[in-house]
């Protein structure tokens, strides 16, 4: 039981020998203190950014290395819902704490699909998975939740890595970039926003409160002048490779209207930070 949950039931008359006077002080003070500040973010070896890349790599060849444009449109490749790819996209979420009801859903669907009955061509169409992949990657690399928490939307790790950047701006291993001022690099995070609104910038995502909203990341694996590779999941239903035009600087350039506006890139610091920042 914690603190909080603790002080509520001494407060409602809980169980336990009369307090003095003295222990009722200290209790109370201790309910009253505030939380303690999260700790700063740990260094990783430059293995770990290696890792993020080799899996994503790895992960767009088992599904059998698509290249999309991002004017590709929702045109889907079936892929998700082939039996053979069950364990792909379960391991995926696997990866996060709360799965929204996906992995007991789609078992059924599984199972429907193995039997050869209709309901299995819907087997993994929802919830989307997309923020799944990214979780699965970061922490299959290794990199554990205190800098990375896995979730099963994008706006979550989101808003995250953006507190932690604001907090320890000398440590975090993820800061937030301008797409139009900061040339991605692999290992990085390019981030869409989906909904009918996007947002513009990644300072204006504060005014959500932490509320849901629609997004997607992709993680770079190329980059230079004339474009920019990056590898995400759920993209035409499949883990797939998207080709987003750059300029001769090696920055985005904008997308044609109805694509999914990219309001940041997360420039990843893993193997850069720590004993490792001279190397860098």
């Amino acid at each position: 039981m914690d603190l909080s949950a603790l002080c509520g039931e001494s407060l409602r008359g809980g169980r336990g020998a009369a307090a003095t006077p003295l222990s009722i002080f200290l209790f109370f003070a201790a309910c009253a203190a505030p939380p303690p500040p999260p700790a700063p973010p740990l260094p990783y070896p430059p293995s770990a950014k290696a890792r993020m890349l080799r899996i994503a790599e790895a992960e767009w060849v088992e599904w059998g290395s698509i290249t999309v444009a991002p004017s590709d449109g929702g045109r889907t490749t079936g892929a998700e819902s082939a039996p053979e790819n069950f364990p792909r996209v379960l391991a995926y979420w696997r990866a996060v704490p709360e799965d929204e009801g996906a992995i007991a859903l789609n078992r059924r669907l599984y199972a429907a699909a193995l039997a050869g009955q209709a309901a299995g061509a819907a087997l993994w169409h929802e919830p989307a998975w997309s923020a799944a992949f990214i979780s699965f990657v970061l922490r299959s690399a290794g990199v554990d939740l205190r800098e990375f928490p896995p979730s099963a939307a994008h706006s979550h790790y989101v808003d995250a890595l953006i507190a932690d950047a604001a907090a320890f701006p000398a440590s975090a291993p993820f800061l937030p970039r301008a797409p139009q001022d900061y040339a991605p690099q692999p290992g990085d995070l390019l981030c869409a926003d989906r909904s009918p609104r996007p947002l513009r910038r990644w300072q204006d995502r504060a005014a959500d409160n932490g509320a849901f909203r629609p997004m997607h990341c992709d993680i770079v694996v190329a980059a230079g002048p004339g474009a920019v590779e990056a590898i995400g999941g759920n993209v035409r239903d499949a883990v797939t490779r998207t080709r987003f035009p750059a300029d001769a600087t090696g920055r985005l350039l904008p997308l044609p209207p109805g694509a999914p506006t990219c309001f940041v890139i997360f420039e990843n610091r893993l193997g850069r930070l720590g004993p490792w920042r001279q190397a860098s």
